[in-house]
């Protein structure tokens, strides 16, 4: 990986993201199982698209990822100054003023644009995060995250001891960042809609939202001309007002109705080739993104797979 890092180091930014989309081509074209649950899951998603319309869209969320991963290389050689001058930033004043009511923040978002890249310059520029995430399967992707993560100054958390970090990072008045968008097979999962499908989903944010008072602030990250980017920040999800299930389940519905409603504005930039719902069989069985890879499989201290973060699974 640091022969392809330092390869990359010296490139242009549109050499970088023009070889990431050959990549994700690449990847498209080899990926049969992947690229026909994307298909699959954009059909339903949109009834009303052709079955060329949703193929289009596939190849394209298969280029972006490719550029994704290619930009996460790029980033890795850039100073914090050079990767803030990529970058612009669009509501930061809603941060801001979550902040200033000194309970933490919990932002969220979803496998769904440059994600991993806002939370790099998030701490550059709003004080680091600490990032609830799972493990990759592939060694040499999981250390080159691990090692940006922390780059810029932000904490990863894992599952065993995640509530009891994440709070202790809310005490603190610091941000935690979730990812709501992956299927999860718990019994904290409440089923919301998600493109009119039922979607079984964490209920981590909800909670920890009623527990700590915590604001609760949507966080997307944009592609723009040029090879620059631009972090978004929504206006603050109203918090539950009970403690019941039902508000639970409330609470995160109108969170994932704010990931949709960006979704449904840039399908190419979320990750249809992971199995989100499970209403219906897959027509294919899919193993990971990327296979495993390294000298040894990853292991960490905090335990398995949760919530957020960086998945690799379909």
């Amino acid at each position: 990986m640091s022969a392809v890092i330092a390869a990359v180091r010296p490139l242009p930014m549109a050499v970088v993201l023009s070889l990431g989309a050959l990549l994700g081509r690449a990847f498209h074209l080899l990926d049969g199982g992947h690229r026909r649950l994307a298909v699959q899951n954009l059909q339903a998603a949109f009834p009303l698209r052709t079955n060329a319309e949703c193929r289009e869209i596939t190849r394209r969320m298969f280029e972006h990822f490719g550029r994704l991963l290619m930009v996460l290389l790029k980033f890795s050689t850039l100073s914090p100054a050079q990767m803030l001058a990529r970058v612009e930033f669009d509501g930061e004043e809603r941060m801001h003023a979550a902040r200033a009511k000194g309970l933490g923040v919990l932002v969220f978002t979803g496998h769904f644009g440059f994600w991993e890249i806002q939370a790099l310059v998030h701490a550059l520029r709003l004080g680091p995060m600490a990032v609830l995430a799972r493990p990759l399967d592939n060694r040499l992707l999981h250390d080159l995250l691990e090692r940006m993560r922390h780059s810029t100054g932000n904490s990863v958390i894992y599952r065993r001891g995640a509530i009891r970090r994440v709070l202790r990072a809310l005490a603190v008045n610091q941000t935690v960042g979730i990812l709501i968008d992956q299927h999860l097979l718990s019994t904290d999962a409440v089923y919301v809609d998600f493109f009119n499908r039922p979607a079984a989903t964490t209920s981590a944010l909800a909670a920890l939202a009623l527990k700590t008072g915590a604001p609760v602030v949507p966080i997307f990250a944009l592609p723009l001309p040029g090879g620059r980017f631009r972090m978004v920040y929504e206006h603050p999800v109203e918090p539950p007002e009970t403690r019941d299930l039902e508000a639970l389940r409330e609470f995160t519905q109108r969170c994932t109705d704010v990931l949709e409603m960006y979704v449904r504005r840039y399908p190419e930039l979320w990750l249809w080739m992971h199995r989100r719902w499970r209403d219906v069989p897959a027509a294919d069985q899919v193993g990971p993104m990327f296979p495993a890879g390294g000298d040894e499989p990853v292991e960490t201290d905090e335990g398995g797979a949760d919530e957020g973060g960086a998945d690799e699974r379909a």
